[in-house]
């Protein structure tokens, strides 16, 4: 989904698939992804925090894209079986204010709890049972509907942690330019979309792609 598509309608095309556009974007790829075509490579580098010797991946969502629930059965398979030397982590976006600064929190104060299985239940409250989730209160409830301490939550939700991760993640999206999502980083070297790959397996074997060439190039 691209920035200038987000607006108050979007959680109400939850329903909705891969677009065929994004779909006829797609071309038969050859032995290896193509530079320009399946993936970008970054005129200027971005600084990673993975650890030495392991390659950095991110991937930037957005809670309320419909696009980004139906990747993230693809991308909860493929992070399984990531080997030793890949360093994936989520990136929530913001496109404007609200709802997405609230999902940014909402994320970072789940992270925070030590509570990664309510990242899928986020999604699922959103895209299934249609709840919106867009401000503190309903964030709190919806925490405590699954056995998280309210109090805890919010004190989670608006700590000083929660806010310079906030920061720090629109840093990133502004560094690799990030204006539609589901989309994914790699070494702060290559960006890559299912717009640019056609699918869902496609982009995440450009990812693995990508993930190898970094290692040769270090």
């Amino acid at each position: 989904m691209k920035r200038r598509e987000f607006s108050a309608q979007a959680l109400a095309t939850a329903g909705l698939t891969f677009s065929p556009a994004l779909a006829s974007l797609a071309q038969a790829q050859s032995a290896a992804p193509a530079n320009g075509t399946n993936y970008l490579t970054l005129a200027q580098r971005v600084p990673v925090s993975a650890p030495a010797g392991q390659v950095e991946v991110l991937e930037f969502f957005w809670y309320g894209c419909p696009h980004c629930y139906q990747f993230e059965p693809f991308v909860n398979e493929w992070a399984k079986k990531l080997p030793a030397h890949v360093a994936f982590r989520r990136v929530p976006v913001v496109f404007r204010p609200n709802p997405f600064v609230a999902h940014q929190r909402l994320f970072y104060a789940i992270e925070a709890l030590g509570q990664p299985q309510l990242h899928e239940k986020v999604f699922q409250a959103m895209h299934v049972q249609q709840q919106r989730l867009d401000s503190p209160e309903e964030i709190a409830a919806f925490a405590s509907r699954n056995g998280v301490d309210r109090a805890a939550f919010l004190k989670a939700y608006n700590s000083f942690s929660v806010q310079t991760k906030t920061s720090q993640a629109r840093s990133l999206m502004e560094a690799y330019k990030v204006d539609g999502v589901p989309a994914i980083g790699v070494a702060g070297r290559y960006y890559t979309t299912i717009g640019h790959n056609g699918t869902p397996q496609k982009t995440l074997a450009t990812v693995d792609y990508l993930v190898e060439q970094a290692r040769k190039t270090r």
